[in-house]
């Protein structure tokens, strides 16, 4: 090791995402630089369990003029602000050369997690987020069987560094007639894999993380997460199956219940990490739905983190953004730890007993 290179992480290189197919830059060496910008405080003001003018709360209007049903357990809507729609044009102003145009049209759609304002995905029981897991296949079965939809696309965007301006505890689904970018260069790269190799590469991802165990963060029969050998961001944490199935809606009863877990499990140890309600965005990543061969993609729950310390943002910047390659400030392998070494009992409960 070049003397004064690597700093204690002992990490400085570069990691091949094989499913992005481009390289990470781990230089962990940096995150404890000197920093002198803006910092994000983790101030959590106490939030009543109803607001009346949440317009995701039950019973109360939305800004479309419809009011909500006084539901009880996880309620889908459409968006009354899509960013796509059935109604977009046909045929769009024509683009000059070298340019190109063409319809984007879809479904968007909100899904509260509960009809509490004050909770979030990690303080939901067990069997709330198995509802909402079912929530996840019925919408994708339903928009998915759509012959105008090729791509349903399931996230969360939470917290406020992330641009959410409504915290109570919901997600979104895009049915396009379009396949996002992420999930056709993943279903080309594990299709280009098992063409090669005559295996699963996520099955081979999931392999080298076990024999490896480092960046494990906990699993049970049928599920795992992990922090991949690749990771972009300091806590990006990947839950899936063990087993590969090409969305969510293809799991059996058994493996939504151990997935359900795992995804519980890991976003209390977000939480307990620091004391505070973590920020992230979280995507599913499922086959696309325009009828094509799938059988190499492996449904997995993504994590994507924004801050790297309690107060501290990744922010992208020249080699993201200007170079196209990521840059990564810490250590999977030592993030990892950090998360395994929480309790997975919410800390706001721990301070009610």
């Amino acid at each position: 090791m070049p003397d004064g290179k690597q700093g204690s992480s002992g990490i400085w290189e570069e990691r091949w995402h094989p499913l992005r197919e481009e390289w990470v830059v781990v230089a962990a060496h940096r995150q404890n630089r000197p920093w002198a910008g803006e910092t994000v405080a983790p101030a959590e003001p106490r939030t009543p369990s109803y607001v009346p003018d949440c317009y995701l709360c039950p019973g109360n209007l939305r800004v479309s003029g419809a009011r909500n049903p006084p539901y009880e357990g996880v309620f889908v809507f459409d968006n009354d602000h899509p960013c796509v729609g059935v109604d977009a044009p046909e045929n769009p102003s024509p683009a000059p050369a070298p340019y190109r145009s063409r319809p984007a049209r879809g479904t968007a759609r909100v899904v509260c997690y509960t009809p509490r304002h004050d909770l979030s995905l990690a303080e939901l029981t067990p069997l709330e987020v198995e509802n909402l897991l079912a929530a996840w296949q019925a919408q994708y079965l339903d928009l998915g069987s759509r012959p105008e939809v090729n791509n349903v696309l399931a996230f969360e965007n939470k917290g406020e560094v992330v641009g959410v301006s409504n915290p109570h505890p919901h997600g979104q689904i895009y049915a396009t007639n379009f396949v996002f970018k992420t999930i056709e260069t993943e279903a080309a790269a594990t299709r280009r894999y098992m063409n090669e190799t005559g295996r699963v590469l996520f099955q081979d991802i999931i392999a080298a993380e076990q024999r490896d165990g480092r960046r494990v963060v906990c699993e049970n029969e049928t599920a795992i997460a992990f922090l991949p050998y690749f990771a972009r961001y300091a806590y990006e944490v990947f839950v899936a199956p063990k087993a590969t199935h090409p969305n969510v809606a293809a799991l059996d009863d058994a493996e939504a219940r151990d997935l359900a877990a795992v995804l519980r499990d890991v976003v209390i140890r977000f939480d307990n990490l620091w004391g505070m309600s973590f920020p992230y965005v979280m995507p599913l990543h499922q086959s696309p739905t325009d009828g094509g061969d799938y059988r190499s993609f492996h449904f997995h729950i993504e994590f994507h983190p924004p801050l790297r310390k309690p107060h501290l943002l990744k922010y992208l910047a020249g080699p993201e953004i200007g170079g196209g390659n990521f840059l990564s400030d810490t250590a999977p392998e030592e993030k990892a730890a950090e998360l395994r070494a929480q309790p997975t009992v919410h800390y706001k409960t721990r301070q009610d007993v």
